[in-house]
């Protein structure tokens, strides 16, 4: 039988009701004749519960234990939904990650899928299993021990099963009804998009989109995993949600898919720093080692001997930036005059896999947000990308403006 598979986040499954509403989806996905493996989250709301348990306990925590103790919400919700299931009198049983086994490395609390044996849940389906209900977000490390996969792992087990079981295509059940042009939050003329490239799809998650977790993104497009976003609170419909597949799968390429924006941004500039060979590692080497998660980066023009050097940084690890800075300079690794940070900018961003055969993107882009006053502190580009910084307080008049500039709209 043909295996389709079918993730439910925590809001979908945040009730008994909604379990029942969830496993009446699955009931007809087996009447049309697949076998089906679920992937469940928590319970909404269960997982920063448990994690609360974890911290006041053990501030100083052994992430062994603490994977123990956060993922045991999913196996709840894995029973229920089997459970549900059976009173359906459909063949369903739940899988803890350790059962199947999924199998990682050792890397607790943010661990990465090495393996997914399929053995074990084919042969139940050889023996009439319909359903197989997984445990999302965690697996087993080579030791034995449960480990988990970091927040929004559950999509990332669910694209890792459709890959290993050359599943159909991958459903990913959520409470909004797919992927649109911009947060319809800022823009309320955002559209739903019926389709959209695996590449435009991973810019705007690692932009700030939150409909997909960045990893399982990743996943797909390696693997050409099909994936489908849509509500679990809407009516059934073959055709729902936003189907994100390979850009051979989409007839029409526009220059620009989707805009994102992230207000929670900073930009830090060192002034005066050395112009010679080797300073941007000196640089960006010790905010690597401290964990600084650097986006954009601008050199100025040099003037006798010195220049500036300028980059962008999630706004909540900019203390963490300064004190790495300061202590690569009281090593004298590099030296600069000043370190100047603006803690009130956002990002914002236009994504279009059409860019790379359509000119004229940056240009229209740039003019728009001047004819709206809006000034550009620091520009990136990529092929199929154009991020720039602007003062946060313009972040909805941007993200308006350029929604209407490229009319997606009518996406």
């Amino acid at each position: 039988m043909p295996i389709l598979v079918m993730k439910f986040g925590g809001t979908s499954v945040a009730t008994l009701d909604k379990i029942k509403r969830a496993a009446k989806r699955v009931g007809r996905e087996v009447a049309n004749g697949y076998d089906v493996i679920v992937v469940v989250s928590a319970m909404s709301g269960e997982t920063n519960k448990l994690v609360s348990y974890v911290n006041e306990t053990s501030p100083m925590y052994d992430a062994r234990e603490y994977d123990a103790v956060v993922s045991s919400g999913e196996n709840v919700t894995a029973g229920l939904m089997a459970l549900t299931l059976q009173e359906m009198d459909v063949p369903a049983r739940s899988w803890q990650g350790w059962q199947v086994p999924l199998k990682t490395n050792s890397s607790h609390g943010a661990a990465r899928i090495e393996e997914i044996p399929t053995d074990n849940i084919l042969a139940k389906f050889g023996e009439g299993m319909k359903v197989a209900v997984v445990a999302g977000f965690q697996g087993i490390s080579p030791e034995g021990r449960i480990t988990t996969l970091g927040r929004g792992g559950s999509d990332t087990t669910a694209v890792a099963f459709a890959a290993a079981f050359d599943a159909d295509r991958c459903d990913i059940y959520t409470d909004v009804d797919g992927v649109y042009t911009t947060d319809p939050r800022i823009e309320s003329k955002a559209s739903k998009l019926e389709k959209i490239a695996f590449e435009e799809m991973l810019e705007l998650a690692s932009l700030g989109a939150k409909v997909l977790q960045t990893r399982s993104v990743e996943l797909a497009m390696r693997y050409g995993v099909r994936l489908r976003v849509l509500s679990s609170f809407e009516e059934y419909d073959p055709n729902a949600g936003t189907l994100i597949c390979a850009e051979e799968d989409i007839v029409e390429n526009k220059p620009v898919s989707g805009i994102a924006a992230s207000r929670e941004e900073a930009k830090m500039t060192l002034l005066s720093v050395a112009d010679r060979p080797g300073i941007a590692a000196s640089i960006f080497g010790p905010l690597a080692e401290a964990g600084v998660n650097v986006d954009m980066i601008i050199q100025n023009i040099s003037e006798e001997g010195r220049t500036d050097m300028t980059f962008s940084c999630p706004v909540d690890q900019v203390n963490r930036a300064k004190a790495a800075l300061d202590a690569a300079r009281d090593r004298g690794e590099f030296n600069f005059g000043e370190l100047i940070s603006d803690t009130e900018v956002a990002k914002i961003s236009l994504v279009g896999i059409g860019m790379r055969s359509q000119s004229g993107v940056a240009a229209k882009m740039f003019k728009v947000l001047s004819d709206e006053g809006i000034n550009i502190k620091v520009i990136a580009t990529s092929e199929i990308k154009i991020s720039v910084l602007v003062d946060r307080k313009y972040t909805e008049l941007a993200v308006q403006a350029l929604h209407d500039a490229f009319e997606l709209d009518k996406s």
